[in-house]
Protein backbone atom coordinates (compact mmCIF):
# COMPACT_ATOMS: atom_id res chain seq x y z
CA UNK A 1 0.00 0.00 0.00
CA UNK A 2 1.40 3.52 -0.95
CA UNK A 3 0.65 6.71 -1.20
CA UNK A 4 -0.91 6.67 -4.55
CA UNK A 5 -2.92 3.87 -3.98
CA UNK A 6 -4.20 5.63 -0.92
CA UNK A 7 -4.95 8.80 -2.13
CA UNK A 8 -6.78 7.14 -5.17
CA UNK A 9 -8.58 5.38 -2.97
CA UNK A 10 -9.67 8.48 -0.50
CA UNK A 11 -10.91 10.34 -3.74
CA UNK A 12 -13.24 7.52 -4.71
CA UNK A 13 -14.23 7.09 -1.24
CA UNK A 14 -14.99 10.72 -0.71
CA UNK A 15 -17.22 10.65 -3.79
CA UNK A 16 -19.16 7.71 -2.77
CA UNK A 17 -19.57 10.02 0.29
CA UNK A 18 -20.59 12.68 -1.24
CA UNK A 19 -23.42 10.76 -3.79
CA UNK A 20 -24.56 9.01 -0.48
CA UNK A 21 -25.39 12.58 0.82
CA UNK A 22 -26.98 14.03 -1.71
CA UNK A 23 -28.97 10.99 -2.69
CA UNK A 24 -33.16 11.14 -1.57
CA UNK A 25 -34.58 8.19 0.79
CA UNK A 26 -36.10 6.13 -1.58
CA UNK A 27 -38.37 4.08 1.82
CA UNK A 28 -38.52 4.63 5.44
CA UNK A 29 -35.22 6.39 5.17
CA UNK A 30 -33.02 4.05 3.54
CA UNK A 31 -31.21 5.09 0.03
CA UNK A 32 -29.09 2.79 -2.13
CA UNK A 33 -25.78 3.41 -1.20
CA UNK A 34 -22.90 4.35 -3.51
CA UNK A 35 -20.47 4.43 -1.57
CA UNK A 36 -20.57 0.90 -1.43
CA UNK A 37 -20.21 0.87 -4.95
CA UNK A 38 -16.80 2.82 -4.44
CA UNK A 39 -15.85 0.68 -1.78
CA UNK A 40 -16.19 -2.60 -4.02
CA UNK A 41 -14.04 -0.45 -6.79
CA UNK A 42 -11.46 0.28 -4.37
CA UNK A 43 -11.43 -3.36 -3.22
CA UNK A 44 -11.58 -5.02 -6.52
CA UNK A 45 -9.20 -2.64 -8.23
CA UNK A 46 -6.71 -2.34 -5.74
CA UNK A 47 -6.82 -6.02 -4.32
CA UNK A 48 -5.25 -5.18 -1.25
CA UNK A 49 -6.31 -6.49 1.99
CA UNK A 50 -5.29 -3.30 4.43
CA UNK A 51 -6.26 -0.50 1.80
CA UNK A 52 -9.55 -2.47 1.43
CA UNK A 53 -10.05 -2.85 5.39
CA UNK A 54 -9.08 0.88 5.89
CA UNK A 55 -11.64 1.80 2.99
CA UNK A 56 -14.53 -0.17 4.91
CA UNK A 57 -14.05 1.39 7.87
CA UNK A 58 -13.61 5.17 6.44
CA UNK A 59 -16.99 4.03 4.41
CA UNK A 60 -18.45 2.72 7.11
CA UNK A 61 -17.92 6.16 9.49
CA UNK A 62 -19.20 8.34 6.34
CA UNK A 63 -22.48 6.18 5.74
CA UNK A 64 -22.80 6.31 9.54
CA UNK A 65 -22.91 9.90 9.35
CA UNK A 66 -25.19 10.59 6.34
CA UNK A 67 -27.70 7.78 7.05
CA UNK A 68 -31.60 8.76 7.38
CA UNK A 69 -32.19 5.24 9.31
CA UNK A 70 -33.08 4.95 13.03
CA UNK A 71 -30.26 3.11 14.59
CA UNK A 72 -28.65 3.12 10.91
CA UNK A 73 -24.90 4.55 13.00
CA UNK A 74 -24.16 1.10 14.45
CA UNK A 75 -25.68 -1.18 11.44
CA UNK A 76 -23.41 0.87 8.74
CA UNK A 77 -20.17 0.14 10.59
CA UNK A 78 -21.09 -3.83 11.06
CA UNK A 79 -22.81 -4.16 7.79
CA UNK A 80 -19.58 -2.58 5.90
CA UNK A 81 -16.89 -5.24 7.92
CA UNK A 82 -18.75 -7.70 7.15
CA UNK A 83 -19.42 -6.88 3.71
CA UNK A 84 -15.66 -6.11 3.06
CA UNK A 85 -14.37 -9.60 3.99
CA UNK A 86 -17.38 -11.48 2.66
CA UNK A 87 -16.09 -9.77 -1.00
CA UNK A 88 -12.76 -9.46 -0.46
CA UNK A 89 -12.98 -13.68 -0.65
CA UNK A 90 -15.17 -13.29 -3.95
CA UNK A 91 -12.91 -11.34 -5.71
CA UNK A 92 -10.49 -13.49 -6.91
CA UNK A 93 -13.41 -17.03 -7.93
CA UNK A 94 -15.62 -14.19 -9.48
CA UNK A 95 -12.68 -12.16 -12.15
CA UNK A 96 -11.28 -15.29 -12.69
CA UNK A 97 -14.01 -16.79 -14.18
CA UNK A 98 -15.59 -13.65 -15.79
CA UNK A 99 -14.15 -10.43 -17.63
CA UNK A 100 -13.68 -7.16 -15.27
CA UNK A 101 -16.99 -5.41 -16.38
CA UNK A 102 -19.14 -8.66 -15.61
CA UNK A 103 -17.45 -9.62 -12.38
CA UNK A 104 -17.99 -6.38 -11.51
CA UNK A 105 -21.19 -6.19 -11.96
CA UNK A 106 -21.70 -9.79 -10.06
CA UNK A 107 -19.55 -8.86 -7.34
CA UNK A 108 -21.30 -5.02 -6.35
CA UNK A 109 -24.95 -6.70 -6.55
CA UNK A 110 -23.96 -10.28 -4.30
CA UNK A 111 -22.10 -7.75 -1.99
CA UNK A 112 -24.80 -5.22 -1.96
CA UNK A 113 -27.25 -7.87 -1.30
CA UNK A 114 -24.99 -8.98 1.62
CA UNK A 115 -24.45 -5.29 2.61
CA UNK A 116 -28.23 -4.36 3.08
CA UNK A 117 -29.08 -8.17 4.66
CA UNK A 118 -26.18 -7.58 7.19
CA UNK A 119 -27.75 -4.15 7.90
CA UNK A 120 -31.24 -4.75 7.99
CA UNK A 121 -30.37 -7.41 10.61
CA UNK A 122 -28.40 -5.56 12.44
CA UNK A 123 -30.72 -3.06 12.89
CA UNK A 124 -33.41 -5.12 13.00
CA UNK A 125 -31.64 -7.03 16.32
CA UNK A 126 -30.39 -3.94 18.05
CA UNK A 127 -33.12 -1.27 17.54
CA UNK A 128 -36.09 -2.50 15.43
CA UNK A 129 -37.34 -2.21 12.00
CA UNK A 130 -39.92 0.40 10.82
CA UNK A 131 -41.21 -2.07 8.65
CA UNK A 132 -40.89 -6.41 8.41
CA UNK A 133 -36.89 -7.26 7.08
CA UNK A 134 -38.83 -8.96 3.90
CA UNK A 135 -40.63 -5.84 2.48
CA UNK A 136 -37.34 -3.45 3.43
CA UNK A 137 -34.97 -6.39 1.52
CA UNK A 138 -37.12 -6.46 -1.65
CA UNK A 139 -38.07 -2.93 -2.28
CA UNK A 140 -34.70 -1.11 -1.03
CA UNK A 141 -32.12 -3.53 -0.74
CA UNK A 142 -32.79 -5.39 -3.97
CA UNK A 143 -33.36 -2.22 -6.38
CA UNK A 144 -30.04 -0.72 -4.62
CA UNK A 145 -28.27 -3.84 -5.82
CA UNK A 146 -29.07 -3.32 -9.42
CA UNK A 147 -28.19 0.63 -8.68
CA UNK A 148 -25.01 -0.20 -7.19
CA UNK A 149 -23.66 -2.94 -9.97
CA UNK A 150 -24.91 -0.40 -12.81
CA UNK A 151 -23.11 2.17 -11.22
CA UNK A 152 -20.05 0.14 -10.10
CA UNK A 153 -19.72 -0.90 -13.81
CA UNK A 154 -20.08 2.85 -15.08
CA UNK A 155 -17.85 4.08 -13.09
CA UNK A 156 -15.23 1.22 -13.52
CA UNK A 157 -15.62 1.80 -17.52
CA UNK A 158 -14.64 6.14 -16.40
CA UNK A 159 -11.79 4.79 -14.46
CA UNK A 160 -10.56 2.28 -17.05
CA UNK A 161 -10.73 5.08 -20.24
CA UNK A 162 -9.49 7.98 -17.84
CA UNK A 163 -6.71 5.69 -16.94
CA UNK A 164 -5.87 5.14 -20.58
CA UNK A 165 -5.94 8.75 -21.50
CA UNK A 166 -3.89 10.03 -19.06
CA UNK A 167 -1.60 6.94 -18.81
CA UNK A 168 -2.53 6.72 -15.27
CA UNK A 169 -1.87 2.86 -14.09
CA UNK A 170 -4.83 3.08 -11.60
CA UNK A 171 -6.64 0.09 -13.29
CA UNK A 172 -3.52 -2.22 -12.44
Amino acid sequence: MNTKDIVQASLLVAIGFILHAVFPPILFGMKPDFSLAMMFIVIIVKRDFKLGFLVAIATGIFTALTTGFPGGQVANMVDKMVTFLLVFAMIGPVLNNFNNKIGMAIITLVGTLISGGVFLGTAALLFGLPGPFTVLFYTIVIPASLINAFTSVIIFTSLKMGAKVTSNNIID
